[in-house]
């Protein structure tokens, strides 16, 4: 018997989200009485993941801790922690605190529609190919355009996928690969943390099945898509 790995969520809670058009972050929008946050948290606690980093907007770790962690009673979140300038900054200060992990699930505090079945796929591709990305097939067909607007290139419908969170690696190669990434800025533009990996260390990120229910909250017709899924 091999000794029990240990699987550690890193939820990002420091958007601002302008396209929102709300003074309120949309994280901490209500979304069927609670915060948007919470499901996301919710659904890490109740799983198998041993423990949680909350990563918020500057200035809100205190807010996040009374409000939502006290609140709602969520005793695997061990750090509430300020988020950086960018995306990626916030990832690597969650990284930068852990103290033992063996896989890393990074996912948007703004996704709150995962669930047991979604995390089992990630926790299961994460042992077998050690970086792992939610997404779903497109359900469009894509367009590759030139700077100029023009239609540079149709690929096959079949090989494109929108991608998702969680995203998730054994934390010796997320780590490793941030590391390298902040060795070589400027010149780097990152847009995810599969990118990083694929970027820095050029290793395979394998797509799991995510669900076209995993959305981001990101505008307001979002919020009243996420209300009719949990009145549904």
């Amino acid at each position: 018997m091999g000794e029990k790995k240990r699987h550690v969520a890193i939820v990002l809670a420091a958007g601002k989200g302008s396209r929102m058009k709300s003074d309120i972050p949309k994280q901490y929008l209500i979304l069927n009485g609670k915060p948007v946050l919470y499901y996301a948290l919710r659904a890490f606690e109740d799983s198998f993941v041993d423990e949680i980093v909350l990563v918020t907007g500057a200035g809100q770790e205190t807010y996040c801790k009374q409000e939502i962690v006290k609140k709602y009673g969520f005793q695997k979140v061990t750090y509430v922690i300020e988020g950086g300038k960018e995306r990626y900054d916030s990832v690597y200060r969650g990284l930068c605190v852990l103290d033992r992990a063996d896989y890393v699930y990074i996912h948007d505090g703004a996704r709150p529609f995962i669930d047991d079945a979604l995390l089992l796929r990630a926790k299961q591709n994460v042992a077998q190919y050690r970086a792992c990305a939610a997404g779903m097939p497109s359900k469009d067909t894509i367009k590759i355009i030139d700077e100029e607007g023009f239609v540079a290139d149709t690929p096959q419908r079949k090989y494109t996928w929108t991608i998702q969170t969680p995203q998730v690696f054994e934390y010796s190669l997320i780590r490793e690969a941030y590391e390298k990434m902040y060795r070589n800025m400027p010149e780097v533009q990152i847009t995810d943390d599969a990118m990083v990996v694929e970027t820095m260390l050029q290793a395979p990120v394998k797509l799991y099945e995510g669900s076209y229910n995993n959305i981001k909250i990101t505008t307001p017709e979002d919020l009243v898509i996420a209300e009719s899924f949990l009145n549904i």
